[in-house]
């Protein structure tokens, strides 16, 4: 069974030992790709590290978080994109707009995003969103930068089916992770109706951890129950799941 991780900070963990314990869990519950988006600048060298460390397992993107656009961010964004230049990038990401943590940032945010998303179009690359209590806002930019190639993840996705159409319609695979195995959030029955074909699976560790470890850091090796609750709700089993979702990253990412 192989398992893909679209969305993991894994890099974060800072003690070497841990960081490879956590990588051994992974590598013996199948989890043997693991894409790491970039939040900063200060996470490009932690991401490096990663990929230089396992070149066959962890695979860089690059971009800006948006609760990271603050003033100043144009500089920011030049240090990154000039970043990209000589390194492995398989994504933009993750990029998008927050409106969680401060709505006052709106206008610098989509912004932010519209550039990350021509640097996706110029140099054919997938994007990945963080869309936090913004879906019309991230929409609305979606639909300004629309072209034929734009693909990639809605990161994390917890809207209902009328979002997950518009995302799918827009280019876009749904990356289901933990929230789907909690009980009142009701992303079973948005997945029910959505086809795997459009789904692709993620920890956003060390957030967001899947029962059983709601409440205690995130690890990409627990994608293995993310997994098995996306088997309960298509009535398929877990190596199924593995098999489309793997495959579905494999579109997405070229690798």
């Amino acid at each position: 069974m192989l398992l893909t991780d679209t969305h993991t900070h894994q890099y974060y963990e800072k003690d070497l030992d841990k960081r490879a314990a956590q990588m051994q869990r992974c590598f013996e519950n199948g989890v043997k790709r693991l894409f790491l988006p970039n939040v900063d600048v200060a996470s490009i060298a932690m991401i490096d590290e990663m990929t230089k460390t396992y070149p066959e397992n962890c695979f860089a993107m690059a971009g800006l978080h948006p609760c990271d656009v603050k003033e100043g961010y144009q500089d920011v964004l030049a240090e990154i994109y000039q970043s990209i230049a000589g390194r492995e990038i398989y994504a933009i990401g993750e990029i998008g707009i927050d409106l969680y943590w401060d709505k006052t940032t709106l206008a610098i945010q989509q912004d932010a995003f519209k550039q990350q998303i021509e640097w996706a179009k110029q140099l054919d690359l997938p994007f990945v969103i963080h869309c936090r209590e913004a879906f019309d806002e991230v929409f609305e930019v979606l639909e300004a930068c629309r072209h034929d190639k734009m693909c990639g993840i809605f990161h994390c996705f917890t809207g209902d089916l009328v979002q997950a159409n518009r995302a799918i319609d827009l280019g876009f695979y749904l990356g289901i992770g933990g929230v789907l195995t909690y009980k009142k959030a009701g992303l079973d029955l948005v997945l029910a109706d959505v086809p795997i074909k459009h789904v692709v699976l993620e920890t956003d560790s060390p957030y967001l951890a899947p029962v059983p470890f709601r409440g205690k850091p995130n690890e990409s090796s627990y994608l293995v129950h993310i997994a098995q609750k996306v088997a309960d709700v298509y009535g398929i089993s877990i190596e199924k799941v593995a098999e489309v979702t793997t495959e579905n990253s494999r579109k997405i990412f070229g690798i």
